[in-house]
């Protein structure tokens, strides 16, 4: 499960700005709500966190951040000698213009606490490090420091890192993570922190939908009702859904790069595509997925991954959750994942929103509600709402929209405009 996430110099994140799922002392909503971790020093944590702030204000760049920090691990270790990173520090600034962006990410995994991060320019790794605590006091796993007076990555092991540490430090390259490159080479010790941010993250951006070919694989794989059902919920008149095998013809595309020419494939294919039967009190009809609006077939693209994350225990994060569906329908997601019954594994929710139904004492709790906005130098900020101490009985929504915690857009008054 997340703990933390730490982001600095990342886009309009300027200074670190921490989200930390770590629940409070505050028992409300405690059955539901948080997950207990067995970890004396740090008992429980939150299910879902949701993110306000108005536009440009910096709460997509916590999701972008988290992205990119999953992507350099994913990718960093194919990456050839000379590659650069798409990393953007705060450009607004001299100083920072120039320095590196760190990421760090806490979580728990098997009752260990780890605590892995880096630093990173578009041209190379400055550090990185990663820290265990099978106990309270951390051992450290190993650290990397580049030194620029010698052009050379510093780095010191812990006695706890087993396997073939100086060849795994010889093989990485200056724009490689040490970890990527150590799993690459089969550790199977670091393998497990690799697999932990690669796998048990999972991240949609603003405007991006699942392929539908989730859905259809977990449907197939899983004879349950569980996307019908879920699609019910939704108060869809779907009685029936489908999914047959037919012959398609798909298109493809070849370039051949010495002569620029473009080559046109067509090949025949099965596919696995669903339909959907409807009924009502007048009668029934079966419609393609294309026929369907375009709520439902969000829902329907959202329902394969939404089932895998839940059954696997992973972290779901998405940018702007509400776009495209009723508030009602995102707080349904919501409820799922802070039901016991249905999220038996500890997954996690982590979502942006301008939705302000969401700030409900009865569906979260006050350490989940965070906020960005940014200052004077166009730099963004990440606070709780737990720093202004609401009362239990406060109303929130009404709270926010009047600017009582912050974090809602300054409107000015055009006084040549007339409607």
């Amino acid at each position: 499960m997340l703990l933390e996430f730490k982001v600095k110099n990342f886009r309009s994140l300027r200074d670190e700005c921490t989200l930390s799922l770590v629940a409070s002392n505050d028992r409300m909503l405690a059955e539901t709500n948080i997950i207990e971790t067995g970890i004396k020093s740090l008992p429980n944590v939150v299910r879902t966190a949701v993110i306000y702030g108005p536009n440009a204000s910096g709460k997509s760049n916590v999701v972008r951040a988290i992205q990119f920090m999953r992507g350099v691990v994913l990718e960093s270790a194919s990456l050839q000698l000379g590659q650069t990173f798409r990393v953007q520090p705060f450009r607004l600034d001299p100083v920072t213009a120039t320095e590196p962006t760190e990421l760090e990410i806490t979580f728990l995994f098997q009752g260990v606490r780890y605590q892995y991060g880096f630093s990173v320019t578009p041209e190379r790794i400055t550090s990185e490090w990663l820290f265990a605590y099978p106990t309270a006091k951390a051992q450290k796993r190993f650290l990397r420091e580049y030194d620029s007076q010698s052009g050379k990555d510093i780095y010191s092991f812990g006695s706890h890192l087993s396997g073939q540490r100086r060849l795994w430090q010889e093989a990485t390259k200056q724009n490689s993570l040490y970890l990527s490159t150590a799993v690459q080479l089969n550790s199977e010790q670091l393998k497990e922190i690799f697999e932990w941010i690669s796998t048990n993250l999972v991240i949609f951006p603003d405007g991006l939908i699942p392929s539908f070919e989730y859905t259809i694989s977990h449907m197939r794989n899983n004879v349950n009702n569980t996307v019908k059902d879920f699609l019910g919920e939704a108060d869809i008149s779907i009685d029936h859904i489908l999914i047959d095998n037919k012959k398609a013809i798909t298109q493809a595309f070849n370039v051949n790069f010495d002569t620029g020419e473009l080559n046109s494939i067509h090949e025949e294919k099965d596919v696995y595509m669903p339909t959907f039967r409807h009924v009502t009190q007048r009668g029934s009809a079966v419609f393609e997925l294309e026929d369907e609006s375009g709520g439902t077939q969000k829902l329907f693209a959202f329902a394969g991954p939404l089932f895998e994350i839940l059954s696997n225990g992973r972290v779901l994060v998405v940018d702007e959750l509400d776009r495209s569906l009723h508030p009602l329908l995102v707080r349904q997601l919501v409820a799922m994942f802070q039901d016991p019954e249905i999220n038996v594994h500890g997954a996690q929710l982590i979502f942006t929103t301008h939705n302000t139904t969401f700030l409900d004492s009865g569906l979260l709790r006050r350490d989940q509600i965070w906020f960005t906005e940014k200052d004077n130098d166009q730099a963004s900020t990440l606070f709780p709402l737990t720093e202004f101490a609401p009362r239990k009985n406060e109303a929130l929504e009404r709270g926010y929209l009047s600017g009582r915690y912050g974090a809602v857009p300054i409107l000015k008054k055009n006084e040549g405009i007339g409607f």
